[in-house]
């Protein structure tokens, strides 16, 4: 008699509404971003053909640290992400550094992303800065506007943006491949062996987006199973990809493929036809716009989850159980976004100075991410031994990042400072 009232309530808990194939678009966006548009020229002009084998160590290197997550996702699938992951194995404060490392980089790597894409519209229309900040301000309505209806609207949106994605991705390969040239693999290593670990370090960047999309966990139908097949649906997809346009730059382009600002729509041209600045356009506007929404959906997610845990205020809790939309976060995420991206404008800058911004507190996220995970999850076991070697592929990117991790140092100094307040005004922090 007394089970029965527990049985009866976990039977209406919410169930979230993202499928497998959704929640695989969604990694895809988050992940396969505007860098396959220029990193396989720059990391051809470092390496040359071995820049190939850079490619794959890093798809390889991706496989433990997306399993990583996914398994802290389905083990506890909470809005929190990492940020819940690192309360369990190290407490309130370690949580509220994450959570604000990851919340508050959202908002300057936004509008840099979107300036990225204006500027291969401006080289396309013409227009200058004008045009390269329009087009991030349409891109930034658009991604807010989808999220504000709900994981629904913004899952369909991005399965259609990553089929779409797919489609022009396989387009460029399969049209240029009959123009590919296997005297183009010599010499291999025309820089030297060394140079193909400058050549990984430039791609480092390319395979972030792994952690953005476990704030989304508790969302989708069933989290235990749903989480760690659309991971391994996007690992594929973006390994695949990843590699196919990398291998198809070099056999088709030789040595220009170090030298063109977009490869991607150099095949695109020689394939297909039409002009490289319209295809390059194109191509960045679907990267950029899938991996926005699916940023922006985590974060909005993960700022309510904050509001609820005390790291924020508790003003942003709306939103932070499972089917509920968290419009106040994300009308947060939206205004920084928007306030970024101005100041970057008036200023005159470009984007440089809010990507260095993000660099840092996502690599700090990924470090205190993977080593929650070696305390959380069972020892001995598969998920386990991902999260050590996905910790030691950490370790060294810490050390790629240099003096970059000194706006987390200031992130966390922030955080800490808002839960000593918050202790003294309103109550220590659960």
């Amino acid at each position: 008699m007394t089970r029965a009232p527990a049985a009866q309530e976990l039977s209406i808990q919410p169930v979230g509404s993202l499928t497998v194939w959704q929640g695989a678009a969604l990694y895809v966006g988050a992940v396969l971003g505007t860098g396959v548009i220029a990193l396989p020229a720059l990391a051809a002009r470092a390496a040359g053909p071995a820049s190939l084998l850079a490619w794959l160590a890093l798809v390889l290197l991706s496989v433990p640290l997306a399993a990583t997550f996914a398994a802290l996702g389905a083990r506890y699938p909470d809005g929190g992400g990492v940020s819940t992951y690192v309360r369990h194995a190290f407490g309130a404060r370690a949580a509220a550094v994450v959570g604000w490392c990851f919340y508050f980089a959202v908002p300057a790597g936004a509008p840099a992303a979107g300036m990225f894409a204006g500027a291969y519209v401006a080289a396309a229309v013409g227009g200058g800065r004008r045009t390269v900040v329009v087009t991030a301000v349409v891109l930034l309505i658009l991604v807010t506007a989808a999220n504000s209806f709900g994981l629904t609207a913004t899952g369909r949106m991005q399965l259609v943006l990553a089929v779409l994605l797919v489609a022009l991705l396989l387009a460029a390969v399969v049209t240029a491949l009959p123009h590919a040239h296997v005297r183009n693999l010599h010499p291999f290593a025309p820089h030297g062996w060394p140079a193909t670990g400058s050549a990984a370090a430039l791609l480092v960047w390319s395979f972030a987006g792994w952690e953005a999309i476990t704030h989304l966990a508790a969302d989708f139908r069933r989290p235990a199973r749903d989480l760690s097949r659309a991971t391994a649906l996007a690992v594929a997809v973006v390994g695949v990809l990843y590699l196919a346009v990398a291998a198809t730059s070099v056999l088709v382009l030789g040595p220009a493929a170090g030298t063109s600002d977009a490869p991607l729509a150099e095949l695109l041209a020689l394939g297909v036809g039409g002009t490289v600045h319209v295809l390059a356009a194109i191509a960045a506007l679907l990267l950029t716009l899938g991996t926005m929404n699916a940023y922006f959906a985590g974060a909005a997610k993960l700022g309510a989850a904050l509001g609820r845990d005390g790291a924020l205020p508790a003003w942003l809790s709306q939103g932070s159980s499972v089917g509920e939309v968290p419009r106040r976060s994300l009308a947060v995420v939206a205004g920084l976004s928007g306030l970024a991206l101005t100041v970057t404008a008036v200023a005159a800058v470009g984007p440089r100075p809010l990507v260095l911004l993000t660099t840092g507190s996502f690599v700090t996220v990924y470090a205190l991410g993977t080593a929650a995970a070696l305390r959380l999850l069972p020892r001995g076991t598969l998920p386990h031994r991902c999260a050590l070697l996905a910790l030691l592929a950490v370790a060294v990117l810490l050390v790629m990042t240099g003096w970059y991790l000194l706006w987390p140092l200031i992130v966390t100094a922030s955080a800490l400072c808002y839960l000593r307040w918050r202790r003294a005004t309103v109550g220590p922090v659960s």
